[in-house]
């Protein structure tokens, strides 16, 4: 007989494993926890209320910090849900750089991204034409900085990590999302977040702007101005105006109508059918012409994709239906706002824009590489405040994107969203999995609706548009890299000879 010796496995205890052991009751953790408060209490006596909230944030942030670095899928669902919470948090922060915290987020990303490189070096997944053009584009964007006719180096530094930086999250999306079960959770974090905003704009339709709201809007004369148009006051829910408000809720109306397309469970299709109705009403309520657009557009290439009886059908119903409310008579001003946006010709706002845009023409011919980036908007009116260009309202992202980097950068720009299209549309059609090939259609499906929105408006500049936008071109290439995977698996499967007994 064997005698066991109970001893020899036994480790000796740390501390922290003796604390937790006696369940805080021991001496130690008597000890422990009073060092603590001693030290709590000193620091918000010393400090006041930063002093708390410090302590408050490297209790919560260190450990965060590490889980984004050493968990990168982990670090995508906080950027995804931190780039949707970011503006509506703002209303409580008053001046502080919030912002930034975004900037720390990819910065952090990206370290992991280098640190798991070294471990699992996997580059071929980079070598395709979306990888090419986005490195040619954020390429042009930094050499921008030596742009001699750029009115400031500031307006630069401000703007390239919005526009630059930014898009290297298209690297890391590439290479971390890596199964269909995290897309899935994006999706759905997607989907909620589009829900909870159509919420809060019927609240806010309903009950009025919130008190902390008011607020914010009367330290910009500006916004306030912008915002009540045609004796309604625009609503923008949790985000940071009404256009990115009503795109969101265009993109939510987008997704859940081609993922009804797909072999999901009927529970799933009867609850996105019912979103429609509620992201297509909350949208009204933003006042964004742009917005009612992307919808029927995007229907338009569903049809192209799904030729199909069923499909025909639908479409000539959906249609008529979609015709009634544009030409029927009305004197209700949201919907009369709704019905201007398929009637450009009336409206004074388009033809605005269409003489600014006739106007920075010549000035775009005569600079290929453009005035610099930050050249308009709120940079350039910040520190170019001289400059012509600083005054200038650029509306659209194409228009931005032309005066900023020149007729050089709107081509590259136009050719990446062409080639991303273009290779998710024959992805559509390559991918086999009947589940990744209908999230292939949702991804084709936004990144058109982000190109239809981009013309009357700057579509991806603020969060979480702009992080989605680089999210969905990632998408396209990995769930083609994952089709392509389970088919070699099956394959394999298939071809493995039996083994005899």
């Amino acid at each position: 007989m064997y005698e066991i010796d109970l001893t020899r496995n036994v480790k000796k205890k740390t501390l922290w494993q003796k604390i937790v052991a006696d369940k805080l009751s021991g001496p130690l953790a008597w000890l422990f926890l009073l060092s603590v408060a001693v030290f709590v209490s000193y620091v918000v006596y010393r400090f006041g209320i930063m002093g708390g909230a410090g302590i408050v944030a490297l209790v919560v942030g260190i450990p965060m910090l590490y889980g984004i670095i050493a968990y990168p899928k982990f670090g995508i669902v906080v950027l995804f849900i931190w780039a949707h919470l970011l503006n509506f948090v703002s209303n409580f922060t008053g001046k502080a750089p919030i912002g930034t915290s975004m900037d720390a987020l990819e910065y952090l990303l990206i370290l992991g991204f280098f640190l798991k490189q070294k471990y699992n070096r996997n580059w071929k997944i980079y070598a395709d034409p979306i990888s090419y053009l986005i490195l040619a584009w954020i390429a042009l964007n930094f050499m921008e900085v030596v742009n001699p006719v750029a009115a400031s180096i500031l307006a630069w530094v401000y703007t390239v990590r919005t526009v630059a930086v930014l898009m290297l999250m298209y690297f890391i999306f590439i290479y971390q999302i890596n199964d269909l079960k995290f897309i899935k959770l994006l999706i759905k974090i997607w989907l909620w977040f589009s829900v909870i905003g159509a919420i809060y704009g019927y609240a806010q339709e309903i009950n009025g702007y919130f008190p902390y709201e008011w607020a914010v809007l009367r330290k910009n004369p500006l916004t306030m101005h912008l915002n009540f148009q045609m004796g309604h006051w625009r609503k923008f829910s949790i985000f940071s105006d009404p256009v990115v408000y009503a795109y969101n809720m265009g993109l939510g109306t987008v997704m859940c109508i081609a993922l009804l397309f797909g072999p999901h469970a009927a529970w799933k299709k009867w609850l996105m059918s019912l979103m429609i109705p509620l992201f297509m009403s909350a949208m009204l309520f933003s006042g964004t012409r742009a917005g009612y657009v992307m919808v029927p557009a995007c229907l338009i290439l569903l049809v192209v994709l799904y030729f199909n009886q069923k499909v025909m059908i639908a479409s000539i119903i959906g249609a008529i239906m979609f015709a009634v409310l544009v030409f029927m008579p009305t004197s209700n001003g949201t919907l009369l706002r709704f019905q201007s946006a398929f009637k450009p010709s009336a409206d004074a706002s388009f033809n605005e824009r269409a003489k600014n845009q006739a106007f920075i023409q010549p000035y775009i011919h005569a600079h290929p590489i453009g005035a610099g980036l930050g050249a308009v908007g709120i940079w350039g009116q910040r520190f170019a405040p001289n400059s012509p260009l600083s005054k200038f309202p650029p509306d659209s992202t194409y228009v931005r994107v032309a005066v900023e980097l020149g007729f050089i950068g709107l081509f590259l720009f136009c050719f990446l969203i062409y080639t991303a299209l273009r290779i998710g549309i024959n992805n559509f059609f390559r991918i086999r999995d009947p589940e990744l090939k209908n999230y292939c259609l949702v991804m084709i499906l936004v990144l058109f609706a982000f190109n239809i929105g981009s013309y009357p408006q700057q579509s991806i500049v603020q969060f979480p548009a702009n992080i989605m936008f680089y999210l969905v071109i990632a998408l396209i290439n990995v769930l083609k890299r994952l089709d392509d995977e389970k088919q070699l698996s099956l394959n394999s499967a298939n071809n493995t000879p039996l083994k005899t007994v």
